[in-house]
């Protein structure tokens, strides 16, 4: 009876680990124990861990995995490996995973994802990797992916499955659901994995409506398509760029969307899921540029990432000369009265914080569609009269705590001056560079803040030294 005790330490530690592989998050519970595994050699232990988790979970694990362990892990689990993993994974890791893998492996995993996966995956390649992947992929699924390669980078075309389910628009509803049964009783490998819409087409494949599954599944079976149908349908271009799709979605609650192509003719269509992740995609990109970094180098090696951080370095540190180039204009003034050198500082910093506070409102409102021609004067309007409040209260504070630590209201009467002065500069500069950019074609997020911090920096200084030198020499 003793053997079959339940609460013995060996099935304390698996009912512990069973919890962990249960839980939403891969913890680090679960890194440590596939390490030890490995360690250990004990293979069937890592396969059966692996088994019982999510695939975006498994993913998460190869992301912390070291490189080492995650060649070897791939390894132990090459055979019971979820394709849909390989989606999931930042883009530098997945290329140790693939090569790990090997290539008709690979080829097999992009032939189970739906296409629009499937291009996600090979998106990032160069051409050459791309077609030794597709020579191994079967014709059908290798037409597909070669069409949504084939159109521009983060466009609908590139974001939408090819996988679409459509109906003749004089079907009735039970023709419908007899013909969705039909191709998945017979495994057909065009019937997308997950819709929410079936599109009804006319002779020549133009969208013409849409029916939810909820109203197909909900209307009598002689009910004609055309009587349950969405006529009033938001039809996306191939050539949209994806952040123009998400902006709909969000717009209009949107769950899916059919997308055309120039002639009108439907191509595929695009499910909330996949906006979803352009959405945090975004997010993430607009996060990172206005930290100077290009993209998110997490996982990427220290020399790559040096590498790749160091242009936008030189850039700042540019700006930094100019900055210093205009206090060397007031050295001496600055020798005669040393408290410049103490208080100048304040200046600079406060207006720069001020308009990294109106940068980010400014920047987020483009993304967001929020900010547009018709309202920009109003709103860079509003961001220096905020400017002005601020500038005047930080003003009175900073001049009062000048003039109690050096004894001198004039100098506080001068730090004041040029507080109020950088404030405003920074409310305008940091509603208008934004515009600026977006209307030259650039990007805001990325240039910003070198432009926002060189002006409250330059006319910070200047200010605060040129009024001290006009009051105080």
């Amino acid at each position: 009876m003793a053997d079959n005790d339940p609460q013995t330490p060996d099935n304390d530690e698996h009912s512990a680990e069973a919890v962990a592989v249960g839980s939403v998050d891969v913890e680090a519970r679960i890194e440590d124990i596939i390490t030890e595994a490995i360690d250990a050699g004990d293979t069937e232990r890592v396969r059966d861990i692996v088994r019982e988790l999510h695939y975006a979970d498994v993913a998460d694990l190869l992301e912390r995995l070291s490189r080492e362990y995650r060649a070897r892990a791939v390894e132990i689990i090459r055979d019971i490996f979820d394709p849909e993993v390989l989606s999931e994974l930042d883009e530098t890791v997945r290329e140790d995973v693939v090569n790990a893998l090997g290539v008709k492996e690979v080829a097999s995993a992009l032939s189970e994802l739906d296409s629009d996966d499937a291009v996600f995956v090979l998106e990032e390649m160069d051409a050459a990797q791309q077609q030794l992947y597709l020579e191994h992929v079967n014709e059908e699924d290798r037409s597909l992916i070669e069409q949504g390669l084939s159109y521009p980078e983060d466009s609908a075309g590139r974001l939408m499955q090819r996988e679409v389910v459509t109906v003749p628009s004089q079907w009735n509803v039970g023709q419908c659901i007899d013909y969705i049964r039909r191709r998945a009783d017979s495994g057909d490998d065009e019937l997308p994995s997950v819709f929410y819409d079936i599109f009804a087409v006319d002779g020549e494949d133009h969208p013409v409506g849409a029916v939810s599954l909820s109203r197909l599944l909900s209307t009598r079976r002689q009910v004609p398509v055309a009587e349950v149908m969405e006529e009033d349908m938001h039809v996306i271009n191939v050539a949209t760029d994806q952040e123009d799709v998400a902006f709909l979605f969000r717009q209009r609650d949107l769950v899916s969307a059919p997308v055309v192509d120039d002639s009108g003719k439907l191509v595929g269509a695009i499910t909330v899921d996949d906006v979803v992740d352009v959405i945090h995609e975004e997010h993430e990109e607009d996060i990172m540029r206005m930290g100077g970094v290009i993209e998110d180098d997490l996982y990427r090696a220290a020399v790559s990432t040096a590498r790749a951080r160091f242009s936008w370095l030189v850039v700042n540190l540019l700006t930094a000369i100019l900055a210093s180039v205009v206090i060397g204009l007031f050295d001496a003034t600055i020798q005669q009265t040393v408290a410049l050198a103490v208080l100048m500082p304040i200046v600079a910093s406060m207006g720069g914080n001020a308009g990294t506070q109106t940068l980010t409102v400014t920047v987020r409102a483009l993304a967001t569609k929020e900010l547009t021609g018709a309202n920009a004067y109003r709103v860079i309007t509003k961001e220096v009269i905020v400017g002005i409040f601020n500038g005047v209260l930080f003003a009175v504070l900073s001049g009062l705590v000048a003039w109690g630590w050096f004894g001198s209201p004039v100098l506080g009467g001068v730090i004041a001056a040029a507080m109020v002065i950088n404030m405003v500069i920074a409310g305008l500069a940091g509603a208008s560079i934004p515009i600026i950019l977006e209307r030259a074609g650039a990007d805001p997020a990325i240039a910003s803040s070198v432009f926002l911090t060189t002006v409250t920096d330059v006319v910070g200084f200047f200010a605060f030294l040129g009024l001290a030198a006009l009051v105080l020499i």
